[in-house]
């Protein structure tokens, strides 16, 4: 993973600053602002602003990112965190599967606000206890830890964190696509066991490999397609998760590249057309979503 110019995202973070965020980022901002070296973390602030780091990228577990400073060069920084052993990571995921809500929290790019309990199974924690967990290092003369470069990785790490909750995963050794892999596959190891238990206690039920299974009996819906409409049981509000589509998770994006005819004499239409449908989709999707949330009021 590379965050850097190339990539359509960018290395500072402006002016207005990270503004409001997310409680996750908050708790990793607090982790650098507590730093008692103050003066450093202003000029540290100023690079992340002013653009100094050229580039963020993932190796493995670690973060890579190039800092400019004084010199000619960019200097290197590094910055990682203790991860998890297979071992720890099993009794996180079966912690996880235990709360149906923390899977689609997490699957909403949410991060459940109670979310150390389910690395507390496992002796560990997903966000750092203080400064000195993180990991850090820079090719500078300073001999302070975290110096500026440092510390301006660690504030656009902050900004990250606020686009992707499961980057914080990786650092701890489960990247998102394993982490969600290994939910689904437990969750469905569960399920197994479970229908395994009930099926033992029907009663008349017989363990011989010879009887023949009934087959089971069609869902409703499929015998009457008006039903998929329907829902008139109550819904766990956890379970609930209710948010707009994730940059390019769109309708538009799933489309993928409309056969649109170019206009010799307008060349700019194609583009204007599809800005356009993509302002009038997202400003629809927002409408759904506050009229979806406003639902249960």
């Amino acid at each position: 993973m590379t965050i850097g110019n190339n990539s359509g995202m960018t290395t500072a973070i402006g002016d207005q600053g990270l503004g409001q965020q997310p409680w996750w980022v908050e708790q990793w901002m607090e982790l650098i602002n507590g730093y008692r070296f103050k003066k450093r973390l202003e000029r540290a602030w100023g690079y992340a602003r002013e653009g100094n780091v050229t580039s963020i990228r993932f190796e493995g577990r670690r973060v890579h990112a190039r800092v400019q400073g004084t010199g000619e060069e960019p200097y290197k920084v590094k910055l990682w965190l203790d991860v998890l052993n297979d071992e720890d990571w099993g009794f996180v995921l079966e912690a996880l599967t235990q709360k149906a809500r923390w899977s689609a929290q997490l699957l909403a790019g949410i991060m459940p606000s109670d979310i150390e309990r389910a690395f507390a199974a496992s002796g560990k924690r997903l966000f750092p206890f203080k400064l000195q967990e993180v990991r850090s290092e820079c090719s500078c003369p300073d001999k302070a830890n975290p110096c500026k470069h440092i510390s301006a990785v660690y504030f656009l790490m902050g900004d990250r964190f606020s686009e992707d909750p499961f980057v914080l995963f990786q650092l701890r050794g489960r990247t998102r696509t394993k982490l969600l892999e290994d939910l689904a596959e437990q969750r469905l190891k569960a399920l197994q066991e479970l229908a395994a238990e009930q099926t033992d206690e029907t009663p008349g039920h017989s363990s011989s490999s010879h009887e023949e299974a009934l087959p089971l009996p069609p869902h409703p819906a499929v015998l009457d397609p008006a039903l998929w409409w329907r829902y008139h049981r109550s819904l766990d509000a956890d379970l609930v998760v209710i948010t707009a589509a994730m940059e390019g998770d769109t309708g538009l994006d799933a489309a993928g590249d409309l056969p649109l005819a170019e206009e010799p004499r307008f060349p700019e239409a194609r583009s204007t057309f599809l800005s356009n449908l993509r302002s009038h989709g997202l400003a629809s999707a927002q409408r759904a979503m506050l009229q979806a949330m406003a639902a249960g009021d």
